[in-house]
């Protein structure tokens, strides 16, 4: 369940309205959204490949950073033969993840990222890691490895209170 608070925060971090938003699937050190899980189609009807959202201004800045600098082609590279298979399965985990929610035809074999032959979209590739957790997912995994991000430092624009435990 999203709570209003949520989708008043992940909309002011976005800069418009939260779109078909499930949950959120991954959260500042402070509470704050970080990834939120999407349904595969909107309400409008159109198709939404991206399960895992990657909204967090600080974290999407960091990806375009790692994407600017090259590392999409490099890490492309590892592609040939280190961790296919590890992608393949990333892809074939997010594609049944998905579907459990909703079939879509138009998006039957199309999970994100570039998955699972290419590296196309860090941001996509870096919320799947950050939802679903480390080792699943090896290029997500890297590009959270390599960001100047960290989810364990808040960096938001508007700290939620901690309570102390």
């Amino acid at each position: 369940m999203i709570s209003d608070e949520d989708l008043q925060i992940v909309s002011e971090q976005l800069g418009r309205p939260a779109r078909s938003m499930l949950e959120v699937s991954a959260r500042c050190i402070c509470g704050n959204p970080v990834v939120v899980k999407t349904k595969p189609r909107l309400e409008d009807g159109t198709p939404f490949p991206t399960l895992y959202y990657l909204t967090h201004p600080a974290a999407t800045a960091s990806m375009s950073r790692l994407e600017s600098a090259g590392l999409m082609a490099e890490w492309a590279n590892l592609l040939e033969d280190e961790i296919a298979e590890k992608y393949l399965q990333a892809h074939r985990g997010y594609l049944a993840e998905r579907e459990k929610i909703e079939f879509v035809e138009e998006l039957k074999e199309t999970s994100a990222g570039g998955m699972p032959t290419r590296v196309k979209c860090l941001h996509a590739l870096a919320a799947h890691s950050l939802a679903v957790g480390e080792g699943v997912n090896p290029i997500g995994d890297l590009a959270v490895a390599n960001s100047d991000w960290k989810i364990e430092k808040c960096q938001c624009d508007r700290p939620k209170e901690v309570p102390i435990r």
